[in-house]
């Protein structure tokens, strides 16, 4: 059966949590290894997007942890395409799930 860990809602809960805590130290690495953003002055008459931690844990198909994740995300909803952001990103897929399409693109005989 799956287990019932519980994950954080808030900062403070999560850092009490060593394992969350940890979540949080990668996925900050991980932010300023790939250059995420860079700090610069604040535009009079501009406020900064406001952020926000999201947990979750990650589990085996047998029902025990895989590892727990913390993603930092922005609160897009405050911002206006063309005044705060010209970019946009997004998440890119798991390499177990290219490695499937292009099975069944080589199997199939698809054209890619």
């Amino acid at each position: 059966s799956l287990n019932t860990t519980t994950t954080p809602s808030s900062v403070s809960e999560a850092l009490i949590d060593r394992k969350c805590k940890q979540a949080m130290e990668l996925e900050m690495e991980a932010l300023e290894k790939n250059n995420t953003w860079k700090l610069v002055t604040l535009p009079p008459g501009k406020k900064p997007v406001g952020c926000k931690w999201v947990y979750t844990v990650k589990y085996w198909a047998d029902g025990t942890i895989e590892r727990y994740k913390a993603r930092l995300v922005a609160k897009g909803f405050t911002q206006t395409y063309g005044v705060d952001y010209l970019e946009t990103f997004a998440p890119v897929a798991k390499m177990n799930t290219v490695k499937v399409i292009l099975s069944l693109v080589a199997n199939h005989d698809w054209d890619l």
